[in-house]
């Protein structure tokens, strides 16, 4: 049997909570709603809002005039204003398909940097916010008008952008919007795994645009030479030679603290939109940032939305390989951010893996990654995770 000193544990284990908990669809696991269901983790500043297009009220709303920078959430004001009064047909030149579609799909930043350039940088977001009655978004503060990433955003106006897609815009505008953030890819452009909050916490169908900004460590998803974090002053993040911050931009939105942004649409025909915003204390890993938005999202009050079935636990470890197979011998699929919590859909017994002094041979399936990673990386006291179901 596995068990951890104390003092290793202490140092790896970086997502906090009980170790192993089942999903929220699990009859046994499921709460009973309170009138304030949101669960906000230690430490995070968090706004939401869930909107229920089918009976047109708010089934959840937490702090939504709160302002926050938007990070990558502004592709979607982009993609709106260049879009714009395009035509009859609103026909997209496949020059610009070709931006247009990494930037929604896999939050490309080089594309979003491309139409802030060409389109008048500022001048969108004062277009956009008048276009949509958006009361809460203004253009980056002075002195970082080159910083995109810097527009703020509240959940309530971002409500309005998914309702003006869905019940307003052109059909072609919003086929073509909708349907490549159904296309959300898991590793993003940056190679950071952005399958977090909504695209985590609910079945499909659901369309998600994500939003990421901070010194968060280098990205993991996809292959293994990933890129780092760290953006040009163009894109959604201050390099270290910034200037200091105006007092009045600091204390009107936070420019400081790691952000982690989750929006999108849950459920058949679009039924639900959602907009989650969280700030996390300077230092904080992605893979915990991931983890406490994820914990926030599947707090929320969504009527009726597929939740996936399973084990939530957390990880340790750096950069933890998930595999085809029960096995080592072929190829990872993709790595998970640092200590992230992860959906446990069932285990198995195959190879035997070594981690001196500890040994495991049993492995545990990752749903939502279509893969599987050894069990003696989850945070869990025995070889065997205890409420699992066998595979």
């Amino acid at each position: 049997m596995r068990r951890r000193l104390l003092a290793v544990a202490a140092a790896l284990l970086l997502v906090g909570g009980v170790a192993g908990s089942a999903a929220a669809d699990t009859p046994a696991a499921r709460p009973s709603k309170a009138a304030a269901s949101v669960q906000v983790p230690d430490g995070v500043t968090a706004s939401a809002a869930v909107f229920d297009r089918q009976t047109g009220t708010f089934t959840e709303q937490l702090n939504t005039s709160a302002r926050f920078r938007s990070a990558s959430v502004v592709k979607l004001l982009l993609a709106l204003d260049f879009l714009w009064n395009r035509g009859p047909d609103y026909a997209v030149p496949a020059a610009d398909r070709a931006l247009l579609e990494p930037m929604l799909r896999s939050s490309n930043d080089d594309a979003a940097s491309h139409y802030w350039e060409v389109n008048g940088g500022s001048a969108i977001i004062t277009r956009m916010a008048g276009r949509l009655g958006l009361s809460d978004t203004t253009p980056p503060p002075a002195g970082y008008e080159g910083y995109w990433g810097y527009t703020s955003l509240s959940a309530r106006d971002t409500v309005k952008i998914y309702r003006y897609l869905l019940d307003s815009a052109p059909g072609p505008v919003r086929d073509f919007v909708m349907g490549n953030l159904r296309q959300s890819t898991r590793c993003a452009s940056d190679h950071f795994d952005q399958h977090f909050g909504v695209a985590g916490a609910f079945e499909k169908p659901w369309a998600v645009k994500q939003g990421w900004s901070g010194s968060y460590e280098e990205g993991t998803c996809g292959s293994t030479g990933a890129a780092s974090a760290s953006r040009s002053a163009a894109l959604a993040l201050a390099p270290a030679s910034a200037p200091a911050l105006a007092p009045a931009a600091a204390a009107d939105v936070d420019l400081t603290r790691p952000a982690l942004h989750s929006t999108g649409t849950v459920g058949a025909g679009d039924r639900f939109v959602v907009a989650v915003f969280t700030l996390h204390p300077v230092g904080t890993s992605y893979g915990k940032a991931y983890t406490d938005i994820g914990r926030l999202t599947r707090s929320l009050n969504v009527p009726g939305a597929a939740r996936p079935a399973g084990w939530w636990y957390g990880t340790w470890s750096n950069h933890v390989n998930v595999r085809p197979d029960a096995s080592t011998g072929k190829a990872p699929i993709t790595q998970l951010p640092a200590g992230v919590e992860v959906l446990v859909g069932c285990q198995a017994r195959g190879q035997k893996v070594e981690v001196p002094p500890y040994s495991n041979d049993w492995w545990a399936y990752l749903p939502q990654y279509g893969g599987w990673i050894s069990n003696i990386y989850i945070s869990s006291p025995d070889n065997r995770l205890p409420d699992v179901k066998d595979c």
